[in-house]
C-alpha cells in the first residue's frame, strides 16, 4: 500500500471521524461535535505536515499524525493556549509530565482510519511503512494508546508499556508505550 500526501483539512476530517467513538475522545469532547473534533486534530496535524511527517492511505481513509521529538523540557500547561477547554488542558499536562525527554525520538501522535475503511489493514500499513525508517535511522518512538484495541496494535508492531497508565479524572486510561527501534 503507498503513502500519500494529504491535505491538513481531509486529515482533520479523517481523524474526527476515526475518533468519533474512542473512549478518549469522547472524554476530550462529550458532545462529541466533529467541527470541535477537528478543531483540536487541526494544529497538529498541521505541525505533522510542516515536519514531513504527515502520511495518508493511497485512498486518503487512513491518516499517521508523527512528530519528531528532541530531548528537552516538555511543554507546560502555561504554554497552552487559554482558550483550550479544560477537560484537553488537563490531557495535555497530563501526557506532557510523562512524556519522555531524554532521547530524540518519533512521536505517533494519531493515527486514525475512517470508520467505513477500519479493519483493512490500512492503520498498520501506514505504521510498518514509518516505522521501518524509524529503525533504518536507529529512531525510537513513543505514543499513548486511548484503547485496549490499539494497545494490542501497537503491541503487534513492537511497542511496549513505558510505565502504568495515564489516568485522567473520570476518564479512561491511557497506555504509555515505547518502541526501541529494530536492527
Amino acid at each position: 500500500m503507498a503513502s500519500t500526501t494529504i491535505d491538513s483539512e481531509a486529515a482533520a476530517r479523517v481523524l474526527a471521524a476515526a475518533f468519533a467513538e474512542d473512549p478518549l475522545a469522547r472524554w476530550l469532547l462529550p458532545g462529541g461535535a466533529a467541527a470541535a473534533a477537528e478543531a483540536v486534530f487541526r494544529p497538529v496535524v498541521r505541525e505533522s505536515a510542516a515536519h514531513d511527517e504527515l502520511a495518508a492511505s493511497a485512498d486518503g481513509s487512513a491518516v499517521a499524525v508523527w512528530l519528531p521529538r528532541a530531548p528537552g523540557p516538555a511543554h507546560g500547561v502555561g504554554e497552552l493556549p487559554a482558550e483550550l477547554p479544560p477537560r484537553l488542558r488537563t490531557f495535555l499536562a497530563l501526557i506532557g509530565q510523562r512524556h519522555p525527554r531524554d532521547r530524540e525520538h518519533l512521536h505517533l501522535v494519531f493515527l486514525g482510519v475512517a470508520p467505513d475503511a477500519q479493519g483493512r489493514g490500512l492503520g498498520g500499513a501506514l505504521l510498518r511503512r514509518r516505522l521501518s525508517r524509524a529503525d533504518a535511522e536507529g529512531v525510537p518512538a513513543y505514543l499513548e494508546a486511548s484503547s485496549a484495541r490499539s494497545r494490542q496494535l501497537y503491541e503487534r508492531h513492537g511497542f511496549r508499556d513505558a510505565g502504568d497508565p495515564i489516568t485522567l479524572p473520570d476518564g479512561p486510561p491511557l497506555w504509555p508505550m515505547w518502541r526501541e527501534p529494530r536492527p
